[in-house]
């Protein structure tokens, strides 16, 4: 095991040993924030139908689907922007402060969402507006809490904790959907407001309970720093999200000149970041930290392995709720709930694999389980591209459990490998600059794999509307016309759970055709399967996309080297060399007739 050596200690902590009770308090404190902040976002994921039609609001209309898109997305991209500063704030001003005002944000922004009062676009901008709200709470929580938990544990406990935490993580991805399922049909405010309690608890036992027991460094804010890190990655973020919609007479909007600008302007902007933190006297992040090859190796296998990941569970989820449940018999009312009930394994893999891995790592460092974990990954990615659309739940529900028993494997190892390497005045922005990256990936990867699949999409779908309406007896003009319906728009439809067929087809034509054929094209089974077989070319690209990534990130894995625990304070042995040495010079300088060895006692003494 290897030991880093601290460089410049700064504002020390208590003196005092570690809390027995105390670790446990806040681990269970930092556990409910990140479970109500995974919650609150699963929760939308699969909520986003009942929300639009709250607000009386068709998201795939014209003009329309930018909200549809800011609605999941805005949450995601606040936090990946603020989340390193909210860390750096946390360093020098306390973490646990500023982990309190995160909590206290999220559960206001939490009951400004469950009154939203507007329709239309009006109450579109409102949610909009508010989950950026919740998004900056939700940052200081994520850029504070493994902080916390690192200073509160020792280093060999840090693997169980960050187990424990990371189990906060999934179980609530899969309670936000089986949640959303339930509540939103009842009254979509509901799965907004759903977050309050546990938020006005937390805050309060929070500011109780938690206390500063980590080193904090006093300095000044990088103004500079922060406002181009800001500017660069909201530029580069929102460049992603709008490459998503169709431009001109393309499918996507990547060759958009505001799309190019902004991705490219973004990029630039950060290089004059990367200029800045090289150069000024106490900058947002320390960037010699990519100099510690575990840290870095960790920050990098961790961005690799959620840009491959990240979109995977809105892709399941389309193929579940958009095509697999309602070729089985469920309507679309029903099929939010049953999508995330059958999304349980994705959950219960990792329940068992994070905290035991965490613990292993504590003992045998990270390398080897983290490097395993994702290679197991990649496989799980090649057998779910072997399933075919119409498949056997019980094939799939192994697949995906195996698939999160590997993501536990690498998760909870890395992230307590990454926080680990980082000295203590510097967890705070370490930890925010991972949770960075990790966010950023998410975006890019819902970007990513969401074009890869209207890709293949566009290759064949055309065709495949075209045909299936005719053969159906729709007229050939309007077959035609329908088979230009975006790509993305059919996927997007597919997720919220709307039949395009209902919307874009002339009521007359409709009605033209008789009752029982109107009923049967607009009905839960005639679109999926029309869409089927062309979005399984796109799925399966986005799958060699997710398992090429995850061997990339199994590779950077692997070089991070062996177990690395960054000292926390100087050895003793340190401490007394360095005191001997003292003594010796001044022995020789005073020429008092030092003799013999120099007592500690002596040397500390006043």
């Amino acid at each position: 095991m290897t030991h880093g050596r601290l460089t410049t200690p700064v504002a020390a902590a208590s003196n005092e040993p570690r809390n027995d009770r105390y670790k446990w308090v806040a681990l269970s404190n930092t556990t409910l924030g990140i479970l109500m902040v995974t919650i609150n976002q699963s929760i939308l994921l699969i909520s986003l139908p009942d929300i639009f039609r709250g607000i009386a609001l068709q998201p795939l209309a014209p003009g329309n689907t930018s909200y549809f898109l800011w609605v999941f997305m805005g949450f995601l991209l606040v936090t990946a922007v603020l989340v390193v500063s909210l860390g750096r704030v946390g360093d020098m001003y306390g973490r646990v402060r500023m982990y309190n005002l995160g909590f206290a944000i999220f559960t206001v922004f939490s009951i400004l969402l469950s009154v939203t009062f507007m329709t239309g676009s009006g109450g579109a901008l409102w949610i909009i507006l508010m989950r950026v709200g919740q998004g900056v709470g939700g940052a200081f929580l994520f850029a504070n809490s493994s902080a916390i938990l690192t200073d509160a544990f020792p280093s060999n406990e840090r693997g169980k904790a960050m187990g424990i935490n990371g189990v906060a993580l999934v179980t609530g991805s899969f309670v936000g959907l089986v949640l959303g399922g339930v509540l939103a049909p009842i009254e979509w405010r509901l799965v907004f407001l759903v977050s309050v309690p546990f938020g006005l608890f937390g805050t309060v036992w929070a500011y109780l309970k938690l206390e500063d027991t980590g080193v904090r460094q006093r300095s000044t804010i990088d103004w500079w720093g922060n406002a181009t890190f800001a500017v660069g990655l909201i530029s580069v973020l929102v460049g992603i999200v709008y490459g998503l919609l169709p431009y001109g007479g393309h499918t996507m909007g990547w060759t958009s000149p505001f799309v190019l600008s902004t991705v490219l302007g973004g990029l630039a902007v950060l290089a004059v970041f990367v200029v800045f933190e090289r150069k000024v006297a106490n900058p947002m992040f320390h960037l010699e930290l990519f100099g510690v090859r575990p840290y870095a190796a960790g920050v990098l296998a961790s961005f690799l392995s959620a840009v491959g990941r990240g979109g995977v569970q809105f892709m399941l989820i389309i193929w579940l709720q958009g095509i697999w449940l309602p070729e089985h018999g469920y309507s679309f009312a029903r099929t939010p709930l049953w999508a995330g009930i059958a999304m349980v394994p994705l959950t219960v893999g990792f329940l068992v694999s994070g905290p035991l891995s965490g613990i292993l790592a504590d003992h045998y460092g990270a390398r080897w389980i983290a490097t395993i974990g994702l290679s197991g990954s990649a496989l799980a990615f090649v057998l779910l591209e072997l399933l075919p659309m119409n498949f056997d739940y019980v094939d799939f529900a192994a697949i995906v459990f195996v698939f999160s028993v590997f993501a536990g494997m690498f998760f909870t190892p890395n992230q307590t490998a990454v926080m680990n390497s980082l000295p203590p005045s510097q967890r705070g922005a370490g930890a925010g600059m991972n949770g960075t990256f990790m966010n950023s990936a998410s975006v890019l990867s819902i970007g990513l794999f969401f074009t890869i699949v209207t890709l293949g999409l566009a290759s064949s779908l055309p065709g495949q509307l075209e045909h299936g309406l005719l053969a159906e007896g729709v007229p050939a003009i309007e077959a035609v016309k329908f088979s230009h319906l975006p790509p993305i728009g059919a996927l997007f439809a597919a997720f919220l759970g709307y039949s395009p067929i209902k919307t874009e087809l002339p009521h007359q034509v409709l009605a033209s055709l008789g009752a029982a054929r109107a009923s049967y094209l607009t009905g839960r089974s005639f679109f999926p399967r029309l869409i089927a077989s062309s979005f399984q070319d796109g799925l399966r690209l986005a799958f060699d996309f997710g398992a090429g990534l995850a061997l990339m990130a199994a590779i950077a894995s692997w070089v991070r080297g062996g177990k690395y625990i960054h000292a926390e304070e100087p050895l003793l042995e340190e401490v007394e060399i360095g005191l001997l040495e003292v003594g010796e010079v001044a022995a020789a300088e005073i020429g008092a007739g030092y003799l013999g060895t120099p007592d500690l006692d002596d040397l500390t003494r006043p």
